[in-house]
């Protein structure tokens, strides 16, 4: 039987929703991931960083830009032992700077994925996958990269549906 996991990365603290600044309990990503949960069977792993970045917005996006600049690979407080089992990997993070938090650049080379499908959903404010998509091809060459789920952080909440026809039509439900 075909085995999932959902390995993500998710901020709270203060975030962008709709034009305006608040604090969030849960990040937009993690309620997504939630939802997926409610809907199939999968293992779950949170890539979190050994150093966090600021819980303010403005401190967070210039962390997350320096980090892109540089190229950074943080470090992440885990990692799974391996990732053999699972057959599907759904790749979920926020769009930060056009593309996935460069730790969960990290997270996918640390592992081979090959022969292994990988469905990326990123949450955003606006901005879309942008690159997010070709950077995790290009990391994870040879890779089947299903089509992506782009989802408005302040709509996450009712992103259900949503949700359940991107799983049917990638075949997992």
């Amino acid at each position: 039987m075909a085995k999932t996991l959902i390995a993500y990365f998710s901020r709270a603290d203060e975030n962008y929703f709709g034009g305006s600044m608040r604090y969030a309990e849960v990040g937009n990503t993690e309620i997504a991931v939630g939802k997926i949960r409610e809907l199939i069977d999968a293992d779950v792993f949170k890539i979190e960083m050994v150093k966090p970045y600021s819980k303010t917005y403005k401190a967070c996006i210039d962390e997350a830009r320096a980090d892109l600049r540089s190229k950074a690979r943080p470090e992440l407080v885990s990692m799974p032992e391996s990732i053999d089992a699972y057959d599907t990997v759904i790749v979920a993070y926020p769009n930060y700077w056009g593309t996935m938090p460069m730790a969960v650049f990290t997270f996918l080379e640390h592992f081979d994925f090959s022969g292994k499908f990988i469905l990326p959903l990123c949450t955003n404010e606006g901005s879309g996958m942008g690159a997010s998509a070709r950077d995790i091809r290009q990391v994870c060459r040879g890779v089947k990269v299903q089509d992506g789920l782009a989802i408005r952080g302040s709509a996450v909440a009712d992103s259900k549906p949503q949700i359940e026809q991107w799983l049917k039509s990638n075949g997992l439900m």
